[in-house]
């Protein structure tokens, strides 16, 4: 998962803090990801109360949140950004997509992913984040070519 860190107090317009205490806030991205006509997301909640919060949408078979619709996905979004998350919606997941031969072992790609499916000799994997993408080619993954 990437974060990025602003400096809360920082001058504006000179681009850096004071480098004096200044609190930073780190701020979580989430990606959301448009397959078919649903909404999806992964992520790790170390605040219980959020979990428990978002937890009508949470697929436990497939370790994930699910969104129907755009109101549900409109609504979760800002929810998440009132508790401090930065959800970013991504309609395009050629850049997030690999894939694996099916015989290969692929739980550690999977443990990553948002959604998976079998092709021909390739199983294929939409990966929740850039740096998993990473992970999984460092583990025998490859880029997938989209259709």
């Amino acid at each position: 998962m990437s974060e990025q860190i602003f400096d809360v107090n920082a001058s504006a317009g000179t681009g850096t803090g004071t480098g004096t205490g200044v609190k930073k806030e780190k701020i979580k991205k989430i990606n959301i990801f448009k397959i078919s006509d649903l909404w999806f997301f992964k992520y790790f909640f170390g605040d219980r109360e959020i979990f428990t919060d978002l937890t009508e949408y949470y697929l436990r078979e497939k370790y994930r949140f699910e969104l129907t619709n755009v109101e549900e996905r409109n609504k979760e979004m800002k929810y998440l950004e009132e508790k401090g998350f930065e959800p970013v919606l991504i309609e395009d997941t050629a850049e997030y997509t690999v894939k694996i031969d099916k015989f290969k072992k692929y739980a550690p790609i999977l443990r990553n992913s948002i959604d998976s499916e079998v092709k021909g000799n390739d199983r294929v994997f939409v990966m929740k984040d850039l740096a998993s993408v990473e992970e999984a080619i460092a583990t025998g993954a490859e880029k997938a070519e989209m259709d």
